[in-house]
């Protein structure tokens, strides 16, 4: 079969079913065209975006600044290592550290690969600065957390699905409930050894639980009584999402390590970095810590393009606006609707909680629903609908959304 060669859906899902690892579940639309808010299945049919591959197209689809900046890029120089000095990665790290306020950044591909680079410095950290004895320090971590799928990330994890038959498992973290302080309190005063506390603004995966107002800021505080790096997870969070550059921004917080990925490309190229200052990033020497990719001239190029577009089009704020509106347009709904129970979230990433278990189908069937009706959502912990939207969505066509919405969930409590 050549490579160009026009597929139906059925034949690109029974190719993949055939030949690929079985390690995903998506609806079944096959997409070949995206462009700002909208995506086209190869019969040509037109949708609404509205998981924005797990916030990763913030920018929207194929946000021509950005590819422009990849293709440039690619026809001149797309890979040395870091065995050479490439003359794009200077420029983009003084472009992203002076935007998000940090010292230093360190450049790697994936959320995941951000993660563990942010644990591996938090751990160094507290070996060479904080005087943990080697091998003793513990990191607090978050129950229903979602931070990537590495074996290390799963050993912390509470879904048994993405941790069962794994094992075994690393050690040396301590799993508290979130947003629950007096819990991280005793977690910190119980155990010397704390070196870091990782956790998420939002917890997107389980289902956009948006933590008590206040939450972040007293976390935070806490962190720094004990000694502690507060480590932000904004993969999903961060980069305008929420309607500020940072979740942390809400609470006028600055973490010791940020993580980023996602929508740090635009979605056009796996980037990702963490970002502290340096009597932190210090303890990173030469041979401690790296990556071939990492810091690549097309991810420089890329990112530094997909974070002038953030701030050139003013996406925090119409993320912050559109996201009350949605919450507001849902809110009018919901009490007339036995199927939904709520709905939560912050600037452009919600959910809604669907009236049923999470073993049951019917999110799933709700999201089959919504694709006929020209719009892309996906289910989350069974009975939880995330809807992440492009920040690019203009008022007229997050209305529109809003309609197929609700009269999706109309329909289907007939």
């Amino acid at each position: 079969m050549a490579v160009l060669e026009h597929l139906t859906s059925q034949q690109a899902i029974d190719l993949e079913n055939k030949y690929g690892a079985h390690n995903y579940h998506p609806l079944p639309v096959v997409l070949s065209r995206g462009e700002g808010v909208y995506v086209w299945d190869v019969e040509g049919k037109k949708y609404y975006d509205f998981l924005s591959a797990y916030s990763a197209v913030n920018q929207g689809h194929c946000h021509p600044k950005i590819v422009g900046a990849m293709v440039e890029q690619a026809k001149t120089l797309t890979l040395t290592s870091r065995a050479f000095y490439n003359d794009m990665l200077g420029k983009y790290e003084k472009y992203a550290t002076e935007t998000f306020g940090f010292d230093k950044l360190l450049p790697m591909n994936t959320g995941a690969e951000a993660v563990e680079t942010a644990l591996k410095v938090c751990r160094r950290w507290a070996y060479q600065k904080k005087g943990i004895p080697e091998n003793q320090a513990k990191v607090i971590v978050c129950e229903n957390n979602f931070h990537g799928r590495t074996t290390t990330i799963i050993s912390f994890s509470n879904d048994e699905v993405a941790r069962k038959n794994y094992g075994p498992y690393t050690e040396g973290f301590v799993k508290i409930e979130y947003d629950n302080l007096t819990a991280l309190e005793n977690a910190l005063k119980s155990n010397p050894h704390v070196a870091g506390f990782l956790v998420e603004p939002i917890q997107g995966e389980a289902g956009v639980y948006v933590p008590s107002e206040g939450y972040l800021k007293k976390a935070k505080a806490l962190c720094e009584k004990y000694n502690v790096l507060f480590i932000a997870d904004e993969v999903q969070t961060g980069i305008a999402r929420t309607g500020k550059m940072l979740a942390v921004d809400h609470e006028d917080v600055k973490p010791d390590i940020l993580i980023l990925g996602k929508a740090l490309s635009g979605g056009v190229y796996p980037v990702s970095g963490v970002l502290a200052n340096d009597e932190i990033m210090e303890v990173i020497t030469p041979g401690s810590h790296g990556s071939t990719f990492g810091g690549n001239p097309v991810a420089a190029a890329v990112s530094t393009a997909a974070l002038e577009v953030i701030k050139e089009e003013n996406l925090a704020h119409n993320a912050q606006e559109l996201g009350e509106l949605f919450r507001e347009e849902l809110n009018k709904f919901i009490p007339s609707c036995d199927l939904v129970v709520k709905v939560r979230g912050k600037g452009l990433l919600n959910a809604i909680v669907i009236n049923d278990t999470e073993e049951s189908s019917t999110a799933w069937d709700i999201c089959m629903a919504l694709k006929e009706n020209g719009l892309l959502a996906k289910p989350t912990h069974g009975n939880i609908i995330r809807f992440a939207p492009p920040l690019v969505m203009n008022r007229g066509q997050l209305m529109d959304c809003v309609s197929i919405i609700i009269k999706t969930l109309q329909d289907f409590s007939k």
